[in-house]
């Protein structure tokens, strides 16, 4: 069985914690231990998001006042390396004898997709209302809720082809693990020749991780994150089909993505869709925990 676990960049980096690389490392090291079960008993493939870091790395480079700050597609590769190695290193301690290798992804959208005019996706840490604000008006950011708190929004055009496909399958013909996809891939558009450009932008790493999923012909997709299920009117979702998911109405930047993801799968592929924490990583799975979505 082939199954595609989709970390959540918070999962990695828990909220309001200091986005250090000693932080990261240790939570890297529980993603590792909570993944090791679905390793050793069916080929997987991880990505991961990249929300927290890739917004860090933003900060970072607007710091430098003689230069112009990097963009986005080159800090989401800076995002997806460094991730990926943290992610890699961990996999090979636990993993003893499983290769696991890193591939930096690109993944094509469309130049002209209307997310470019409406930013969405969250990056970066959190603020106070008051405090992002300012912040918009002096960096030139699009700001917006994240829970109690404030975040910078950047566009999130939607995934259309995954460039390094093929050496992904390659991969995994050879017994290998892949790490690929990060942060929902580096955001690139075709030119009129087919020759690629990044672009201004950060790919949802929910949507990629279904159309990965998809391309590969998995038949699990796990979106792993910091909560133990999706939660409707107060209560856990459990078994549900992707039908009855699409009647509710979930956070646009949160958990909203993660649904739209498990329901493209399941319609599109027939497969099964969960959505749960990563430390219950082998009970979600088995369908023992989290919110399993079918057709």
């Amino acid at each position: 069985m082939l199954v595609v676990a989709a970390l959540g960049g918070n999962a990695l980096l828990r909220r309001g914690e200091q986005p250090t690389a000693a932080a990261q490392q240790a939570n890297v090291e529980v993603a590792a231990a909570a993944l090791r079960p679905l390793a050793e008993s069916c080929r997987l493939v991880i990505t991961h998001g990249n929300g927290p870091q890739v917004g860090l790395l933003a900060l970072q480079a607007e710091a430098v006042i003689d230069l112009p700050p990097y963009p986005l597609d080159v800090l989401g590769a800076e995002s997806e390396g460094m991730i990926g190695y943290l992610l890699e290193q961990a996999l090979r301690n636990a993993l003893p004898g499983i290769p696991v290798a890193t591939v930096l992804t690109q993944v094509v959208v469309a130049a002209d997709d209307p997310a470019f005019a409406a930013p969405s996706k969250p990056i970066g840490p959190v603020y106070p209302e008051r405090r992002a604000r300012v912040l918009a008006g002096e960096r030139g950011w699009s700001v917006a809720p994240d829970g109690e708190w404030f975040r910078r929004v950047v566009p999130a055009p939607e995934p259309l082809e995954i460039v390094e496909l093929d050496t992904i399958r390659a991969l995994l013909e050879q017994g290998v693990l892949p790490v690929c996809a990060g942060g929902g891939g580096i955001p690139v558009a075709r030119n009129g020749d087919g020759t690629l450009h990044g672009v201004e932008a950060v790919i949802d790493k929910d949507l990629a991780a279904e159309l990965l999923a998809r391309r590969l012909g998995a038949s699990r997709l796990l979106l792993l994150t910091d909560v133990p299920a999706v939660e409707w009117d107060g209560r856990r979702l459990g078994r549900v089909t992707s039908r009855e998911l699409r009647r509710l109405r979930f956070a646009p930047g949160s958990m909203g993505p993660k649904v739209e993801a498990a329901c493209r799968f399941v319609e599109r592929s027939g497969g099964v869709a969960a959505i749960g924490a990563l430390d219950e990583a082998a009970e979600v799975l088995a369908g023992e925990a989290g919110t399993i979505v079918v057709s």
